[in-house]
């Protein structure tokens, strides 16, 4: 009888065999992240001479691999579905792509067959008795695109976790596996400085016993995260599982126990953080991992009373209106699960929407409250979802209120020295 191992034997590859399944005119799909497999983009990188219009889709990338390279860009380049350090500049410059979207909805996109999809480049853990492989720290859309592509190359690590959760591939999937025992690249937390801290206690403040969370990356989520110690019984129900969750597990505040939705069982769809996060989510049974379109379904987060989701901005309008993802019309990251889960706290029984940013940017230049968003700016909270705005100067509540009490709302938590400009500006709008 022939034996899963047998199976994994004939399709194990060096990593420069396994990338010449790829074809000119491909999408490469890649997880989300930590999740993206370094020895199988490495090799590609090295080859991209080779090819002809191949396109790589990913969600924040990690490492500048030598594929982010605007003279190679007709042979390989970023189809990104969220910007990252390494594909901002070479997609600002017009030498790679973006897909707008909502991350909830990327799997159904895919299935669709709205965005192509032909081979899959994932990390993935051993394979387990049964055949398994598990997508753990970045099941996000990868699970969907494996089904849908002509061809799934896994970089099998030792170091990957396997999750519990919709997040497995059987080897009968896989047309190529390649090898590598390094370790995963690790992503620590955000700075964070004396304007992060003051968001991050007004929005603890909001946050009541046995609430569940959904938490975004960045210095502020991050914030809260560091003054929630005096709660009692959260649970998660998010996308992104990092270091700052992990710390709220280990102390006791995080339990899980009073969520309606999956009681007992924290759910996520992506990883990034630490080693340490890592090793905790092998085979644990506190963790889940499932496809994006599970964790984001807006009906399916909204089941849980008391959803607090908390999400940063870059610029927000007197009407409500969220400019998360660009500078003007450049694209600087994307829309992500800010939409998805602010219409999820929306629907939650004693639900929060909470955005959160510094009143000001670039030195106190700024003002991060405007009348109107900076022209060009992609609108990805929209007035109609808002709920609450939060700076260092106070909590703004919008949703239900008219444009003018809106203005107002958000003129008294703008900084002190924009607050009389805005309101002459607000009174030129007849919003005064």
């Amino acid at each position: 009888m022939f034996s899963f191992k047998e199976e994994y034997k004939t399709k194990l590859k060096a990593a420069d065999e396994a990338v010449k399944l790829v074809q000119n005119g491909d999408v490469i799909v890649v997880p989300t992240g930590c999740g993206e497999p370094p020895t199988l983009l490495t090799a590609l990188s090295e080859q991209r001479h080779q090819f002809k219009d191949v396109k790589v889709s990913q969600i924040l990338p990690l490492r500048k691999f030598g594929y982010f390279d605007k003279e190679t860009s007709q042979n390989v380049r970023p189809y990104a579905y969220f910007l990252g350090g390494p594909s901002r500049p070479i997609i600002q410059e017009g030498f790679g792509d973006y897909i707008p979207h909502y991350f909830g909805e990327l799997p159904d996109l895919i299935r669709r067959k709205y965005i192509k999809t032909d081979v899959v480049f994932s990390l993935a853990s051993p394979m387990d008795e049964h055949g398994y492989f598990s997508l753990s720290i970045g099941t996000d859309y990868t699970l969907d695109a494996a089904k849908n592509a002509r061809a799934v190359v896994l970089e099998v690590n030792p170091n990957v976790p396997y999750a519990f959760g919709n997040n497995q591939i059987h080897i009968s999937q896989v047309a190529a596996v390649v090898e590598n025992d390094d370790p995963l690249i690790e992503v620590g937390l955000p700075e964070i400085g004396p304007i992060q801290k003051e968001i991050g206690k007004l929005i603890a403040d909001m946050i009541p016993d046995g609430a569940t969370l959904q938490i975004g990356y960045g210095s502020i989520p991050d914030a809260v995260v560091m003054q929630l110690n005096q709660k009692n019984d959260l649970g998660i129900h998010t996308e992104m599982v990092g270091d700052g969750i992990l710390s709220m597990i280990e102390s006791g505040v995080v339990n899980n126990k009073n969520k309606n939705y999956l009681p007992g069982k924290m759910v996520a769809t992506f990883a990034l953080g630490s080693n340490k996060l890592f090793k905790y989510m092998h085979r644990n049974p506190q963790i889940e991992m499932h496809p994006v379109d599970f964790t984001n379904d807006p009906y399916l987060a909204g089941l849980n009373d008391n959803l607090i989701a908390i999400n940063s901005t870059m610029q927000i309008d007197f009407v409500g209106q969220c400019g998360s993802e660009s500078q003007g019309f450049k694209p600087y990251s994307g829309t992500g699960g800010q939409s998805d889960f602010m219409r999820a706290a929306n629907r939650s029984k004693g639900g929060k929407g909470i955005i959160c940013m510094p009143s000001t940017a670039k030195n106190d230049t700024i003002s991060r409250i405007a009348p109107v968003l900076s022209p060009g700016t992609h609108v990805t909270t929209s007035k109609n979802d808002i709920n609450y705005v939060v700076t260092e100067y106070g909590v703004a509540q919008l949703r239900g209120k008219s444009a003018h009490e809106r203005t107002r709302e958000l003129i008294a938590i703008a900084h002190p020295k924009f607050r009389d400009e805005l309101k002459d500006e607000a009174k030129k709008m007849g919003l005064w």
